[in-house]
């Protein structure tokens, strides 16, 4: 009997089979002038309300009953393409999208920004080149940084400050990624420019929730920049000349249509001009982006990219401090068949800072090193399902700090702080899920491990707490070693492993509607040393080991999307939930430079925040543009260890360095004829959390203040008005030299944000005043753009 069901199942699902033929269509999408691949492409067939985008190689698959459908091919900045699609047999097919703007000898339509209301995705903000070189920024310099804070839930930790932070989170809790390698430090100049030259980015992309299980190793978000692979179909160049900086890049073809070549450079030149004032002082930045593809045959392709930067402030040659950024990235793409794409990279990163003191006698130098090889595939079954799973190990080395005499007089002895070695192997499988025409979801897993590796020396104290707690003078203080334990080179000195789950599902009400919600879990296993809001090159990463433990992220958060006059607007809201433990902080008057048992001055605390998101974006016409507004809180807490302590702020929730109760940005761009473009953005958040004194006294002829509450007070609210005006004078010349002029202006009305408050006695009256520090004032800026 059991033998006849078997058989009646085995005839009823290949009956099934056979009635559901099926074959799959797969692809490339490049751009037409320059046969660049290109990221997130949307196909989608209206008809069957299904579809899939291109993945980070401009890979496509999808496998559709036998039958026509109509196919839409779109992509931001992009013209559409409309077309049927006869499905018989499997099918390759690539497409070539042209800019909008540049005529097509297809027949077709508009560019589509709105929002994909049918993905699980959430969360997550896709950024174009085109729209970041709309934004005005400060000194005339298109800047990927400063455009992200135009987006709900970003902000940055004020002006002139390095970095940003997502959600209330911090900036050291942002994975940031160039083509796959680690990005430790992203700003010039102490903020005031970001480490991307915005010529050679291809895709930027903010995931802030909902998070692949790709990723991992933050608790914030993630920014996944891609570059150019070059043009591939000829030779150009194009770049910008300002006032106090320059770029230029050239691309072109190793062999056409099959390998090309990218090199762009970035240089600063202000300091020049001090040096014919005869001013010592200077401060500057240079960077290169590189890349080399090539397309051994259908199947595979190798890529070859880096990147290199740095930064070196001057003051009268008595303080140089020079750092930056290096990475180096070799990748292979196979396609195993028309349903599995996978990647093969080898990545190596690493971020150096110098200090070169002289009046003291001495250099300075730290920094951290990784080595990551990862192997990615991304499988493609049938029309409801794709799986992406992986493997990865990250090495790392830690410089805490090496000081050196900096000249044989200088009577300073060399120093190197014990260098410290982490392995972060994790892999990982995520599902993309259409259950039915309106839910769909995306689950995975992310299992990662770490292990804290010798050659080191741990201390070891009594109770295993190297921070103990005076009851008398209720503070914390130092505990001193009882002993000390070493580890021989790649012994284990501690280990971690954790389950990452993730999960997003979206329902979709209708074409123009849909609710989306997603929960992630993230393990950050690596912790900056800093007692600043904002990093600052001195910053010092160290990896999870007997006493830091690993800070752990679980969020959740639900949203509503919708589509308005055929898209011709966006509306976009979340509401969020994330909760870290393990944040560390830091114990009154705690000593973090060059200290080699950092783990007497920190605590394992936990840190929360939650808000409300909003965007409402104009996608279409002579104006574009979006609005976003954000209310939310971030709080830090690290109550005593027992009963008798008092943990930070008495064990009490307090704001936390990021926290901005509201953020508001309005973003807008206008065209007025093919020549002119004009474009603006507002900004306004509240101030930055600060602790003020609220009393003082008198010891021994000094004042000694009295300090309230941690972050008790804020700084005044930060806002400005930027604009831009862009003017084309051949708008139709699309061969030969071709040139653009930008004015703009930063800070439009010249509003002196406070960078910070201090607080002195005036030598005249003896009544105490408040002094703001301001970086910017109003600031005017020309460049002119080329390319030939």
């Amino acid at each position: 009997m059991t033998q006849k069901i078997l058989a009646w199942l085995f005839l009823a699902l290949a009956f099934h089979g056979y009635s559901q033929e099926k074959f799959t269509f797969s692809g490339t999408v490049r751009d037409a002038r320059t046969n660049e691949t290109l990221i997130g492409v949307n196909l989608y067939f209206p008809d069957k309300k299904i579809g899939t985008t291109t993945n980070e190689y401009g890979f496509f698959s999808l496998t559709l009953p036998k039958g026509d459908y109509q196919l839409e091919v779109s992509y931001i900045g992009y013209e559409t393409i409309s077309q049927t699609l006869s499905l018989s047999a499997d099918i390759k097919k690539d497409f070539l999208l042209t800019e909008t703007g540049q005529q097509l000898d297809e027949v077709i339509v508009t560019e589509k920004t709105a929002t994909n209301t049918r993905k699980p995705e959430m969360s997550a903000h896709k950024l174009s080149a085109a729209a970041i070189k709309k934004i005005p920024v400060a000194l005339g310099e298109v800047d990927v940084l400063k455009a992200l804070l135009t987006l709900p839930g970003v902000t940055n930790a004020g002006e002139g400050q390095s970095g940003f932070n997502v959600r209330g989170g911090g900036a050291d809790q942002n994975l940031i990624l160039l083509d796959e390698a680690t990005i430790y430090n992203s700003s010039h100049v102490f903020g005031f420019f970001s480490v991307f030259n915005n010529d050679a980015i291809k895709d930027v992309k903010l995931y802030k929730g909902g998070i692949p299980s790709r990723f991992g190793g933050r608790v914030s978000s993630v920014l996944d920049i891609y570059q150019k692979d070059g043009n591939s179909n000829k030779f150009s160049m194009n770049g910008g000349i300002g006032l106090i900086s320059s770029r230029l890049l050239a691309e072109g073809p190793i062999v056409k249509d099959k390998g090309s070549f990218l090199f762009a450079g970035r240089a600063s030149y202000a300091h020049l001009f001090l040096k014919v004032t005869d001013n010592n002082n200077s401060a500057y930045f240079y960077d290169l982006n590189t890349k080399l593809s090539y397309k051994l045959n259908a199947n595979n392709n190798l890529y070859l990219s880096g990147y290199f930067g740095r930064d070196v402030f001057n003051i009268n040659e008595s303080f140089i401090n020079t750092y930056g950024n290096a990475t180096l990235n070799v990748r292979w793409n196979h396609l195993y068949s028309d349903k599995l794409f996978s990647n093969l990279s080898a990545i190596y990163s690493d971020y150096y800072y110098g200090l070169n003191l002289n009046l003291l006698g001495f250099l300075w130098n730290s920094g951290i090193k990784n080595y990551n090889l990862k192997y990615d595939f991304k499988h493609y079954i049938g029309d409801k399902i794709k799986l992406n799973y992986g493997v990865n190990g990250l090495y790392y080395e830690f410089n805490p700090g090496t000081i050196e005499p900096s000249s044989a007089e200088s009577g300073i002895n060399y120093r190197q702080l014990e260098k410290k070695y982490a392995f972060e192997p994790a892999g990982y499988v995520d599902v993309e899920h259409k259950i039915s025409p309106s839910l769909s979801l995306s689950y995975g897993l992310r299992y990662s491990l770490f292990y804290r590796l010798g050659n080191s020396t741990v201390n070891l104290y009594e109770d295993n707490n190297p921070v103990v707690f005076n009851q008398e003078l209720q503070i914390y203080e130092k505990a001193t070693p009882i002993a000390s334990e070493h580890y021989g080179n790649n012994e284990v000195m501690e280990s971690f492993n954790n389950l990452e789950p993730r999960f997003a599902a979206s329902y979709t009400i209708d074409d123009n509607r849909s609710v989306k919600a997603s929960y992630n879990r993230m393990v950050q296993y690596l912790q900056l040393i800093s007692n600043t809001a904002s990093p600052t090159p001195l910053d010092v990463w160290t990896p999870s080991d007997r006493y830091i433990k690993p800070q752990l992220l679980d969020q959740v958060a639900v949203g509503y999307f919708q589509n308005l006059k055929e898209d011709e607007y966006s509306i976009e809201t979340e509401a969020f939930f994330r909760k870290v433990k393990n944040r560390i902080d830091y114990i009154d008057g705690a000593d973090l430079i060059a200290n080699e048992a950092i783990e007497q001055v920190i605590l394992n605390g936990e840190m929360r925040s939650y808000g409300l998101e909003l965007l409402v974006r104009k996608n279409t016409g002579k104006l574009t543009g979006w609005v976003s507004y954000t209310l939310s809180k971030s709080e830090q807490r690290t109550p005593g260890r027992n009963a008798l302590e008092t943990g930070i702020n008495d064990g009490e929730w307090y704001r936390s360095g990021y926290d901005k109760l509201h953020n508001l940005s309005v973003t807008a761009a206008y065209t007025w004829n093919p020549k002119w473009s004009f474009s603006g953005n507002f900004v306004l958040q509240s101030g930055q959390p600060v602790t003020y004194p609220e009393g003082q006294y008198q010891y021994q002829g000094v004042t000694i203040p009295i300090y309230g509450a941690r972050n008790a007070d804020r700084l005044p609210a930060y806002h400005h008005l930027d604009v831009a005006a862009t003017y084309t004078p051949k708008p139709d010349k699309k061969k030969g030299w071709q040139g653009e002029w930008v004015f703009s202006i930063y800070n439009l009305y010249s509003r002196k944000n406070a960078a910070s408050i201090t607080f002195r006695q005036n030598e005249t009256t003896g009544s105490n005043e408040a002094i703001r520090l301001s970086i910017f004032g109003i600031v005017p800026s020309v460049t002119y753009n080329f390319k030939f």
